[in-house]
């Protein structure tokens, strides 16, 4: 198997340690996760003080060959790694929206709660999203292409020359999506609450 925390071959970006104690009250983390039984992409991003920054981005990828059970259960521990370093508060995950066939969309919701578990587990509360809000959320379109979601993602984060591969854009803009929606429930008053959560 391959594919653990900083497979991309970079450090974090933002070392959140190094901020004054009562900057690191302020620091709202989430992670992201595109599942995916071969490739599952996570990204982790911070808002401080309403603005957005990338912590870390990365794919967790599966061999092919292995079995089923052992691809789900690596997938379970290099979350947990990633969530043991960078300890988010919050955790956002897409919805199973569709597939080829329906076993391909049985091992996409099994690796989706692989996904669940690892956070669950952690105590980092999960919050679900249809990937027509994402969109919508971070493009203003539900029916946005992937490269628009993609540029709206990069622009978000401050990124100007992203490297990072179509899975880690994909589990960044779940996080994306989760923050706009706790600002939105922040200012309707309704903060801690939402009906994504699962």
């Amino acid at each position: 198997m391959s594919g653990s925390p900083g497979e991309l071959g970079r450090p974090c970006l933002v070392i959140l340690d190094v901020l004054p104690r009562c900057v690191q009250e302020a620091v709202l983390i989430v992670l992201g996760v595109d599942p995916g039984s071969r490739i599952t992409g996570y990204g982790v991003i911070s808002e401080i003080s309403g603005t957005l920054l990338l912590v870390d981005a990365g794919i967790i990828r599966t061999e092919i060959s292995a079995s089923l059970d052992h691809r789900l259960g690596w997938i379970f521990s290099q979350l947990r790694k990633i969530i043991a370093l960078h300890r988010p508060e919050e955790s956002a995950v897409e919805n199973v929206f569709q597939a080829r066939n329906a076993a391909s969309a049985l091992k996409l919701g099994q690796a989706r709660g692989a996904a669940i578990v690892a956070c669950a587990q952690a105590g980092v509360p999960v919050f679900s999203y249809e990937p027509t809000m994402i969109k919508k959320s971070l493009v203003g379109v539900g029916r946005a292409d992937k490269s628009q979601v993609a540029f709206m993602v990069a622009r978000l984060l401050g990124v100007s020359r992203p490297d990072w591969t179509p899975d880690c854009s994909d589990a960044l803009a779940v996080a994306v999506c989760h923050v706009n929606q706790r600002r939105f429930l922040r200012l309707a008053g309704l903060a801690k609450t939402s009906n994504a959560k699962l």
